[in-house]
């Protein structure tokens, strides 16, 4: 891709902007600016106008999220500049890509619920079990694009999501509503919130039950040993397996300095389109997740300042409720003479606890300095594993096979046997970090922040930043940013034995990524508002399986390089129309080929309009163009396919009602839209393997829902 011509753009953008930014205006012309500013908290650790914060963020309110007719998370975040939400083979789970950081299972994001990290050890993802994330109890959504260990430490790499729920003075009364649709889908969720008296409180339920999308799979991986075996037992061509159920309760109690919050979610549902890549129709896999958190902010702790303290305790599981069906029955999984009359079946499951502990205050007695310093613990502990299967792998010469564990090819508990497909274990973490905002003069801001982690299983680390954030005039903002992040290693790659085709390393470091980026804020006019980014990172030691004499070995093996331009504008039209919409251009390179890094977009347009037809009717339609997705190098397949979707919500809203109702649509124009799917393994078999999945990973076609929201008080 050649960003020339985007920088050409960029520069007229910028002559202009700042041609205007001299000009004689009078002060009423300002007035209005940044009156309705949404503030961010994620970038600092305290609230600031998004405009002024040292990160390149975005705000998604509640608000925002009710006109898109969203009805899930991944929905919501496809409309953030850079990032494009991809899908990984089990169970569909999104890839949030920022800025061309592809990678399976995506443990590069860190995702925070009300500023508590929502991740796993196994895997270092959401959770491998994660079927979805409601929105109709979320506030809203601050997304930053770029590194942020200096703040949050591990895994806050990629990009940073902070999901913000909603607290009884947003929610008072008692509120419902009923969505069904396509896939016999039905959506169901209540809420019941006030605020008296200083107490704040908010109880919410939200219940989910669907089929998923029906989309057809033409080839799998038992259709590659099918053809190399001469045999016939494929599952494909059929439908990936979406199916799920989904429960969420939350209660939210907060008074003077203290807010207590509790959570429970289960997850049921199907597996996509196979763990291993092979149709599996019967899978079933679940997840009980819940978690308590006590948090206490003082503002007036004393002159000059402000404490902050948070204590949170998360339980996350992944359990099978129906065996997995890793290769359906007859087939032998391989270059092996033993085929598994019932099909090679697994059944891989672990149990977390996660202990978080942090405690910060905040000192502004020096003249122009704001200095955040803090401390905090963190315990991961795997505690349980369970593993039942039929089957084991060994190596013949360089190439695993899989043989069975019994003569028959039964099922064996081989929980808490040197069988196990991991080891159980702990890590914790201990971290120092300290950040001062610097007044350098009225229009010059400096933050410079560092961190200091220490984990009992790889060692320490130090994760720098700074931000020079200029206000060039009263309507241009300028950011010159610089930040360092790091990712650690999952235990599926330090701790997964007994699988010649994953082995974990102890010795593992965590991958790194240094960042640059320039940014430039600006508002033409109270109506207008305009972004500009242009960033270039390194990511290195990147993990990643190599050939070893065991098998395949995680590694620090891989080197990428990326660098692009991010646009952003908002127009509001008239009060009854808004236009919205951002353009991503993104190079990516992998410096092991000198290629590119493939599978993510490196054009992304996205388009949004809003328009209030009429006093109780208003209308929302959105186009995501997802462009030039490239293969990786050892990939021989053409590019992936580009698509356009457009959604659309049409919502009746009578101003002196207590309900509402809205049509939404999804994927208008029915677009055959696909996601990649993983490249072939030239390192698994004797002869190279091809892309297992060959047409990629179908989404779903074009949907249409209903939903009905009733209010009985405010």
């Amino acid at each position: 891709m050649k960003l020339t011509p985007c920088l050409s753009l960029l520069a007229f953008y910028l002559s202009g902007s700042l041609a205007f930014a001299g000009s004689e205006y009078e002060p009423e012309f300002f007035e209005d600016f940044g009156d309705d500013e949404d503030l961010i908290s994620i970038a600092t650790g305290y609230e600031k106008p998004i405009s002024k914060a040292p990160a390149v963020a975005t705000v998604i309110t509640a608000s925002d999220i009710r006109k898109m007719g969203a009805t899930d998370i991944d929905e919501v975040l496809e409309a953030v500049p850079g990032l494009h939400v991809a899908r990984d083979v089990p169970g569909y789970n999104p890839i949030y890509t920022f800025r061309g950081i592809y990678s399976s299972l995506n443990p590069q994001v860190l995702m925070l619920i009300n500023g508590v990290p929502f991740k796993s050890l196994f895997q270092g993802d959401r959770h491998l079990v994660w079927a979805g994330y409601p929105v109709e109890n979320v506030s809203r959504i601050e997304i930053i694009r770029g590194p942020g260990s200096a703040v949050y430490g591990a895994d806050a790499f990629a990009g940073v999501i902070n999901v913000i729920t909603k607290q009884g003075d947003e929610a008072k009364g008692l509120h419902s509503g009923l969505r069904t649709g396509s896939f016999d889908t039905t959506e169901f969720w209540a809420s019941y919130g006030g605020e008296s008296n200083g107490l704040k409180y908010l109880f919410s339920f939200e219940y989910e039950d669907t089929d998923g999308q029906r989309e057809a799979v033409d080839s799998d991986a038992q259709s590659v040993l099918d053809f190399l075996g001469g045999t016939s037992l494929s599952l494909a061509p059929d439908s990936v397996n979406l199916g799920r159920e989904a429960y969420d309760f939350r209660a939210d109690v907060s008074w003077g300095d203290w807010r207590f919050q509790a959570d429970y979610q289960n997850r049921e549902g199907q597996v996509g389109v196979g763990v291993v890549q092979a149709l599996d129709p019967s899978g079933l896999v679940s997840s009980d997740r819940y978690g308590v958190s006590i948090g206490y902010k003082e503002t007036d702790l004393a002159d000059d300042w402000q404490l902050e303290a948070n204590a949170s305790y998360r339980s996350t599981t992944q359990e099978v409720e129906q065996d997995i069906l890793l290769f359906p029955a007859g087939s032998t999984g391989g270059p092996s003479p033993f085929p598994f009359s019932n099909g090679i079946i697994g059944n891989p499951e672990v149990y977390e606890h996660h202990f978080y502990f942090d405690a910060s205050a905040l000192y502004t007695a020096l003249a122009d300095h704001e200095i955040r310093i803090g401390s905090g613990y963190y315990l991961g502990d795997l505690y349980r594993v369970r593993d039942e299967r039929n089957f084991t792998q060994t190596l013949i010469g360089q190439f695993p096979v899989i043989v069975p564990l019994q003569p028959d090819a039964s099922v064996v508990d081989v929980s808490d046997t040197p069988l196990a497909f991991i080891t159980e274990g702990a890590r914790t973490n201990k971290y120092l970090f300290i950040q001062d905002v610097w007044h350098l003069d009225n229009d010059w801001e400096l933050t410079a922040g560092i961190r200091y982690d220490d984990y009992s299983d790889f060692g320490s680390t130090v994760n720098p930043r700074l931000a020079l954030v200029w206000s060039t005039s009263h309507n241009l903002t300028t950011k010159f940013l610089y930040g360092q992040a790091f990712r650690a290693p999952s235990f599926a790659q330090t701790r997964a034995i007994n699988n010649p085709s994953i082995l974990g390393n102890p010795n593992l470091m965590p991958e790194e990524l240094e960042s640059y980026e320039l940014a430039f804020d600006y508002k033409p006019s109270v109506d207008v508002h305009l972004d500009a980014n242009l960033f270039f990172y390194r990511w290195d030691d990147i993990i990643l399986f190599e050939p070893d004499p065991a098998g395949r070995r995680a590694q620090n093996a891989g080197e990428q390089t990326g660098y692009g331009l991010e646009l952003n504008a908002e127009w509001e039209v008239s009060d009854q129309f808004t236009l919205s919409g951002n353009l991503s251009l993104i190079d990516t390179t992998d410096e092991r080929t000198g290629t590119s890094a493939g599978n993510a977009p490196e054009q992304q347009v996205y388009l949004r309009s809003d328009w209030q037809l009429a006093p109780d009717w208003h209308l929302n339609v959105q186009a995501n163009w997802v462009m030039g997705r490239e293969r990786v190098a050892v990939d021989i397949r053409p590019e992936i396919d580009d698509y356009l979707m457009v959604d659309s919500t049409l919502r009746f809203a009578p101003g002196d009602r207590d309900w509402e109702f809205a049509v939404i649509v999804k994927n208008l124009f029915d677009e055959d839209a696909r996601e990649p799917s993983p490249s072939g393994d030239i390192t698994a078999m004797p002869i190279p393997l091809p892309a297992l999945i060959p047409n990629d990973l179908p989404l779903a076609g074009r949907a249409i829902f209903g939903e009905f929201r009733y209010r009985f008080g405010q």
